[in-house]
């Protein structure tokens, strides 16, 4: 199980380094075997910041990530190497995971020189083979074919493939399906629901929502870097609490409205709802610049459904609907 202990990244921006931004704050949520998480948010939400975190591409600021138990934060040298074999990210831009002067399925090669080195080749070509089937691909149509020759759909399920190999516990899937044309996408979706039942693990980053309520158990809705709503998917999208969270669904597009752009103030969705569910619940937390380790940052509404704080005065937010 990967575990996210309210985690936070702070980047030093500004002249000198002189201020903090902070990035994302207090996130917590688990991804067990065999589930799908999707983090949902907008651009700038911090949803790649997080994925990001679990792939060690950056430092964890505060909190935690441990996987199985292990400290993932304090890892280093060959532990992190052991740490890949187990967890692997695919992101939106295919293109951007090759290199153009290299054949496209040099990807396995780095695999085997890194993890297979004692594998025969006759055993690996056979099990690339095997991998590449998995994922709907024929090995004579993209094996020995530059990345340029091949589709994005077909790059990306040759990253899949990689993971395959590696019989990965957590696979971080960043937006890997918004580059893609429609009838590629519920392939490269099915293939991830496959990815599930053999029990891999899936943290889906998207800001699509109808995305992630078709592929997710759970959904954990970001904004500004701190979670607002998580829980059961199907108690996220049928009852949603938090006014962002009902924005978002409300702003998806229907074929029977015509699209308009509108501008909401937040404080106006709350009413009816008796003020911040949140803080009905925990009247003194967040109430410092610094909050404690133990203050918590969702409160509980219904079994697996939480709902963070609605201290959004006088934002206001321009969505489509």
């Amino acid at each position: 199980m990967l575990s996210l202990n309210r985690v936070s990244k702070v980047y030093k921006v500004g002249t000198f380094g002189g201020k903090d931004l902070l990035a994302v704050r207090d996130v917590s949520f688990d991804i067990n075997p065999g589930e799908v998480v999707s983090l949902i948010g907008e651009s700038g939400s911090g949803k790649t910041t997080v994925g990001k975190m679990v792939l060690k591409l950056i430092s964890i600021s505060r909190g935690s990530i441990t996987l199985d138990g292990l400290d993932v934060g304090s890892i280093g040298g060959s532990d992190v190497k052991s740490y890949y074999r187990h967890v692997q990210g695919v992101f939106q831009d295919p293109f951007s995971s090759y290199n153009p002067i290299f054949k496209a399925d040099r990807v396995f090669a780095m695999i085997r020189s890194e993890y297979f080195a004692d594998v025969a080749r006759s055993e690996w070509n056979d099990k690339i083979e095997a991998a590449l089937r998995a994922v709907t691909l024929e090995p004579d149509q993209v094996l020995n074919k530059f990345p340029h020759q091949l589709s994005g759909g077909q790059l990306q399920r040759l990253l899949v493939a990689r993971a395959l190999l590696l019989e990965l516990k957590i696979l971080v899937a960043d937006e890997i399906i918004s580059m893609l044309d429609a009838s590629t996408r519920i392939d490269v979706l099915n293939l991830l629901a496959e990815l599930k039942d053999r029990g891999m693990g899936i943290l889906f980053i998207t800001h699509d929502l109808s995305l992630g309520n078709y592929i997710s158990e759970r959904t954990v809705i970001l904004r500004r870097g701190a979670i607002v709503e998580m829980g059961a998917t199907d108690k996220v999208f049928g009852n949603p609490t938090h006014p962002y969270t009902r924005m978002l669904i409300s702003s998806v597009p229907q074929l029977h409205k015509k699209w308009a752009q509108i501008e909401n103030e937040l404080p106006s969705a709350i009413a009816g709802r008796g003020g911040c569910l949140f803080h009905e619940a925990y009247p003194l937390a967040g109430r410092t610049p610094e909050p404690s380790a133990d203050e918590p940052t969702l409160a509980k509404i219904e079994e697996d459904h939480y709902v963070g704080c609605f201290g959004l005065e006088g934002e206001k937010v321009s969505l489509v609907a």
